[in-house]
């Protein structure tokens, strides 16, 4: 058997105190060549004090950082920023507008005039920007500064890319294909990529794993799919998308709801439990048409509601039912249009499988 590669980014165990506050609670990370790591969590998490330490700009209190397999920080290692072979990309692109294109992204290189010349035409033509070699920032599309600050960035090769937030100042028509233009050159170069992002739709879209991070630690690690239909807890399911959530008591290891029992191992009878649910995951039950709440082995058990608020979004339709076993909302989405009117009874029924049962 193989064994894993090494890994071209890694940490272990970092942490950043300021004061008595823990910024960065024991965070390790593990990238190989060529993979998109994205370190998603609400604003204040830590996730940009975690990048500013594996840069080099800021000092952790504890932990260490590898290159390659090489410690460039820990203990009494503290490898200057200019020789980590780290490149950096931010929201504002922190391009110079006192100089041209061709010497923003010819800054850090070092070589004759004519040899840093060619590799900056080089450079923009695989962003797509040789036509403003000679242009300044300002006459530059917000997109187009964005490719700018991707090729200053790749200039010096790096072998790490940290990227914080560096497509959220696009407009919503370019962002899709910047960000997928970007992450395409740099997987072609086998540069590890760590992305911060509080987007979750852009984790999504752009990463091969994602670490969520809450209050300074990573709570879950592992690939899309993965976090989105295993969430380790009620807070990683809402943070993915809306949720809906019904309680209940256990008994004999089963929760039982208006919509039929769920499994609820390893909890004590009498626990508390929620029973949380996504909008796209309720089903309406148009067969039924009010002949009461009978099982059915594939959706379990139906329950009443009573249409309170539909709207249409776009591509589906957002509606509220008000439910009759306890006058709670549930939200639910349809593909395409169905907006039925206030006050409209329907019964609603939850697949066992697309619900998370978590202790309140």
């Amino acid at each position: 058997m193989d064994s894993d590669p090494v890994a071209r980014l890694e940490i272990k165990n970092l942490c950043r105190h300021f004061g008595p506050q823990t910024v960065v609670d024991h965070v390790s990370l593990r990238i190989v060549p060529g993979q998109v790591t994205c370190l998603l969590g609400p604003s204040g998490c830590g996730k940009s004090t975690t990048l500013r330490m594996i840069a080099g700009v800021d000092q952790q209190n504890s932990g260490e950082i590898y290159i390659d397999g090489k410690l460039i920080s820990g203990g009494n290692i503290d490898l200057p920023p200019e020789q980590r072979s780290v490149g950096l990309m931010f929201q504002d692109f922190a391009l110079f507008p006192h100089l041209s294109v061709a010497d923003n992204v010819g800054f850090a290189l070092t070589g004759s005039r004519p040899e840093k010349r060619a590799a900056v035409e080089e450079l923009l033509a695989r962003v797509g920007l040789s036509r403003f070699i000679d242009q300044y920032p300002h006459a530059l599309s917000g997109g187009e500064q964005q490719r700018v600050a991707l090729a200053r960035a790749m200039a010096p090769k790096p072998r790490i890319m940290l990227m914080d937030e560096p497509f959220s100042g696009l407009d919503n028509r370019l962002r899709d294909g910047i960000r997928d233009e970007t992450l395409a050159i740099l997987k072609a170069e086998q540069t590890a990529v760590l992305l911060v992002t509080h987007e979750p739709e852009e984790a999504m879209r752009m990463a091969d794993e994602i670490a969520l991070m809450r209050e300074g630690r990573i709570v879950q690690s592992g690939a899309p799919y993965n976090i989105y239909n295993a969430p380790s807890d009620q807070a990683a399911v809402a943070f993915f998308s809306d949720a809906n959530i019904i309680k209940s008591q256990v008994s004999g290891a089963l929760a039982n709801t208006p919509f039929g029992q769920f499994l609820a191992p390893g909890l004590a009878d009498g626990t508390w439990v929620d029973i949380v649910f996504r909008p796209q995951h309720v089903r309406i039950d148009f067969d039924r048409k009010g002949k009461g709440p009978n099982p059915t082995a594939s959706q379990g058990v139906a329950a009443l509601g009573v249409v309170e608020r539909a709207r249409f979004l776009g591509n589906e339709s957002l509606v509220e039912f008000r439910m009759k076993f306890d006058g709670s909302v549930i939200k639910v989405t349809v593909p395409n249009v169905f907006l039925p009117k206030p006050g409209q009874p329907l019964w609603l029924t939850i697949p066992r499988d697309r619900c998370f049962v978590f202790p309140s």
